[in-house]
């Protein structure tokens, strides 16, 4: 029997050792990247600037945002420049900063380590990226979609600005290379049928990760788009996430579509303007300056297809000073 304990003390941890090894070393096995050379027609580079600025809302955290304003309006002149912080005080275990996305920060990657960055969450040394960046929800979204981002952020104006590197907490530090997944691109889009569509816009702006509360970092059983996810304010206080199912009573059931539509589309008249935000008082995170530019084709079938998603009861405290 002792001999048994002896073996099983040394053979434990040697286990453990080798599975480490082999997640830190060995993953992710996402394949190398593709050897891609995307064109940048105007239509493409157009294509990914109304992707990257409303649906996917890639330039909200990859610029920097004026909290001092309602909503967090991007900083004129930091359009793609990086450096934004997402730490442990929003839940992350560890501190993660978004890249710089201009030609000054991408100037020496390859198309194809972009699109496997962007849709798997493998960065250009073969590392797996934290999904603060939702590639897992990219990852399903068309091919075609993604080349027109990237076009797009290769047009962008150049903006010299060093970005940290990020650097997860342990065992996030090894767990890390577990997540990226090869890309299942997307072939079910079709614009002209509203719940199919709605539901390509839905993975693409990667709704859920925002308005599914979390626990110890993963989404709460039964409580999908319920909302209660919490946002530290820059400002003070706490906003929580909007109940987005159609649960009559706590989420949008008895919303028509028109006042969808309207709550995004109100941010968009050319005579509003974010009013100032005073320490303490309510603030939000919701990028409603990306969202307002999404079209009125879309955000239909968007609504249409939230309608029809399973309605959870979770009334929402929206902020606590």
């Amino acid at each position: 029997m002792k001999k048994v304990l002896k073996y099983t003390a040394i053979a434990v941890p040697v286990i453990l050792l080798c599975i480490a090894a082999y997640v830190k070393f060995a993953l992710p096995d996402v394949g190398p990247p593709e050897e891609l050379h995307i064109g940048a027609s105007q239509t493409r580079v157009e294509r990914g600037r109304y992707l990257a600025n409303s649906i996917c809302a890639c330039m909200d955290c990859h610029s920097t945002r004026d909290w001092t304003k309602f909503s967090g309006p991007l900083v004129e002149g930091s359009l793609g420049k990086g450096g934004e912080t997402f730490d442990r005080k929003f839940g992350f275990p560890g501190t993660f900063y978004s890249k710089n996305l201009t030609p000054e920060g991408i100037g020496t990657w390859t198309d194809g380590e972009l699109l496997r960055a962007i849709a798997s969450g493998v960065n250009k040394d073969g590392k797996g990226l934290f999904p603060v960046m939702p590639h897992p929800s990219y990852g399903h979204m068309e091919r075609e979609d993604l080349y027109a981002i990237i076009a797009y952020l290769r047009s962008l104006e150049p903006i010299s600005n060093t970005v940290p590197e990020s650097e997860a907490d342990f065992p996030m530090s090894l767990l890390i290379n577990t997540i990226p997944q090869k890309a299942d691109y997307s072939k079910k889009d079709d614009p002209e049928n509203s719940l199919v569509h709605g539901e390509y816009l839905f993975n693409a702006a990667a709704c859920g990760d925002c308005h599914t509360r979390q626990e110890k970092g993963k989404p709460v059983k039964g409580m999908e788009l319920a909302g209660g996810f919490e946002f530290p304010m820059p400002t003070g206080g706490v906003v929580r996430s909007a109940n987005i199912t159609p649960d009559k009573e706590t989420g949008i059931g008895n919303w028509t579509e028109a006042a969808f539509v309207r709550r995004f589309k109100q941010y968009a008249d050319s005579a509003y303007t974010p009013h100032t935000v005073e320490k303490g008082t309510f603030n939000t995170s919701m990028p409603w300056m990306m969202y307002r530019n999404m079209s009125e084709h879309d955000l239909k079938d968007l609504y249409a297809f939230l309608q029809r998603v399973k309605p959870v009861s979770n009334s929402v405290e929206k902020f606590t000073p």
